[in-house]
């Protein structure tokens, strides 16, 4: 996944506009912030970044709990702008401003997400997972539901959220495993404050220059419908995607239906050593539709049975004007139809300081199993007769009150004249263990084995995908290893009310090895040293968490520099 660090047009404060201008002022801030964090207050949970003003918990019926047979009462709906101007640090002219120049969300964005209507039972497990889906939307800063009075057999409930800043003009730039990407993009993620996303964007990227016009909508004419729509055109080719699907939305959903397509047309390169040695072109159509249906929520779990029907086309050539491929994978196309059956455990737990600084954090700590069987027949067009099937299952649980460990599995790939291809087997272990309450280590172990991988899908480790003291693409196999540990500060520094500071020192370990078809030699466990700086965006749509690191191979050889810079944007810490 390509990741981007957004520079945003001075919207919202003059004293951001050297940001935008000079990319050295980052490594300023990073010295800034390690030496704010050496300075800042003894840890204390009380210093977590608090949530939106006006939320604090008040108990129903005069601090006694809900009555069974209670019925929501009257909806409250406190759509908070982006800076809350009763807190003095915030209220400022350029905050004013900004508060001004911005579009809330509408009241009935809101309330269209809410799996509770006046009138209805009162279920606190239906005011959680409505916070959830609430805080699952860029556009909103964080959510939080709270009775406000008990009468007459009914609650009142009060619903607040926090805006952030939706539209997203800027230039992004980002670097890893060697490599620059640069982009110059319009994104609005929350269109006249409908929760609508519509985007524009100029990107040059390590495979291809892209220009993509997109448009996504989670709730098409105010229902639970999703409408995804792009098209783009790249330097190698082009592509088109288009989705409408009513998917399950909540834990008690009793039914989904949906179709798709994707026509893509691009050029696909094989890696040695972090370098191009083959490259052809990629034709690739899908099509599918499928229908859902489950019990909803039955003793804290949910089953959903879904049924559908896959096209997958895939051709592959030389590219146009270009020496032919040493290799170049066989056409392949798959018809089938497929059933897939989910177990979802409903157990979750909010938290703060784990994967981002200073927000509302859901951790999914339940079980969830998924197994999808389907059958690709020549007599329908396939170009072979196969079973492609996938299963996953994910669990987490905790280890005693600091300690948490989130596991997953799976397995993809087809049966063909009962040998397996396309075969990945994939594992993966996250370690979490909390200090302080801002301090956390924090370690992961991803692995992953391939059997009979098509061309076009080798494993590939570097620096864009994990060992962030390599270049990227270094190592290419069909067997895979990562292992990473780090320790993780989140400091309380604020700086401009803007972005929230923390920072990570980090140890890498890994190696992909096995058969490729480059002749890449097997490769040795490489491994590297590093430290950087976490910038949480708390007043955009962006939501993600800007990665700043230097780091050291401890492995390299005259072809690999002695230190990688590396700046993106991930989705975590």
């Amino acid at each position: 996944m390509r990741a981007h660090v957004r520079v945003f047009v001075p919207l919202l404060a003059p004293e951001a506009a050297p940001v935008a201008r000079h990319g050295q002022v980052a490594l300023w801030v990073t010295l800034c912030a390690v030496c704010a964090s050496l300075a800042s207050p003894s840890d204390d949970f009380s210093q977590d970044p608090a949530p939106p003003s006006g939320t604090s918990i008040v108990r129903p019926c005069a601090g006694e709990a809900a009555p069974v047979d209670a019925v929501i009462g009257a909806i409250e709906i406190d759509n908070q702008n982006i800076f809350d101007l009763a807190d003095a640090r915030e209220n400022a002219w350029p905050y004013r401003l900004a508060n001004r120049l911005h579009l809330n969300t509408k009241r009935t964005t809101v309330l269209q997400q809410l799996l509770f209507k006046p009138g209805e039972r009162y279920v606190p497990r239906l005011i959680e997972e409505s916070e959830r889906i609430l805080r699952g939307n860029r556009y909103l800063y964080d959510a939080k539901i709270i009775p406000l009075a008990c009468h007459d057999g009914k609650i009142d409930v009060k619903v607040t959220t926090r805006d952030v800043w939706s539209l997203r003009p800027g230039v992004s730039f980002s670097r890893s495993g060697g490599q620059n990407s640069t982009s110059f993009d319009l994104q609005e993620v929350n269109l006249l404050g409908y929760g609508s996303s519509l985007n524009l964007s100029r990107k040059s990227g390590v495979d291809r220059n892209t220009v993509l016009i997109g448009y996504s909508d989670r709730h098409l004419l105010g229902t639970w419908t999703t409408l995804d729509v792009n098209y783009s055109r790249n330097s190698d080719g082009a592509s088109k995607s288009f989705a409408l699907a009513r998917p399950f939305v909540a834990l008690d959903s009793r039914w989904a239906a949906g179709v798709s397509a994707l026509d893509d047309d691009r050029v696909d390169s094989l890696y040695k050593r972090g370098e191009v040695v083959d490259r052809f072109r990629h034709r690739q159509r899908r099509l599918q539709a499928f229908g859902g249906w489950s019990q909803g929520l039955v003793a804290g779990w949910t089953r959903r049975w879904t049924a559908g029907l896959a096209y997958d086309d895939n051709r592959f050539s030389p590219e146009h004007n270009a020496a032919p491929p040493n290799v170049i994978p066989d056409d392949r196309k798959f018809v089938y139809p497929y059933l897939r059956f989910d177990l979802i455990e409903d157990k979750f737990e909010t938290r703060r300081n784990y994967d981002q600084i200073g927000r509302t954090e859901d951790f999914d700590l339940g079980t969830r199993v998924g197994v999808q069987l389907g059958y690709s027949s020549t007599g329908l067009g396939s170009s072979e007769n196969s079973v492609p099937y996938e299963a996953q299952v994910v669990d987490g649980f905790n280890l005693g009150r600091s300690q948490s460990v989130l596991v997953s599995a799976g397995v993809s790939g087809r049966l063909t004249s009962g040998a397996s291809q396309n075969q990945l087997f994939s594992t993966n272990v996250r370690y979490y263990w909390r200090q302080t309450p801002r301090n956390l280590w924090f370690a992961s172990l991803q692995c992953d084995i391939g059997h009979h991988l098509d061309i076009d899908n080798p494993l590939l480790l570097g620096g864009d995908n994990g060992l962030r003291g390599y270049p990227l693409r270094f190592e290419t196999g069909d067997k895979r290893a990562l292992f990473t540990i780090e320790h993780r500060y989140y400091t309380d520094w604020y700086p401009l009310r803007l972005f929230r500071i923390g920072g990570a020192v980090f140890f890498d370990a890994g190696r992909a090895w096995g058969t490729n078809n480059v002749g890449a030699e097997n490769q040795r466990w490489l491994k590297d040293l590093g430290f950087g700086l976490r910038l949480g965006n708390t007043r955009s749509g962006l939501g993600n968490v800007i990665h700043i690191d230097i780091a050291f191979p401890l492995d390299h050889s005259g072809s690999i520099k002695h230190r990688q810079f590396i700046v993106e944007t991930k989705r975590s810490f």
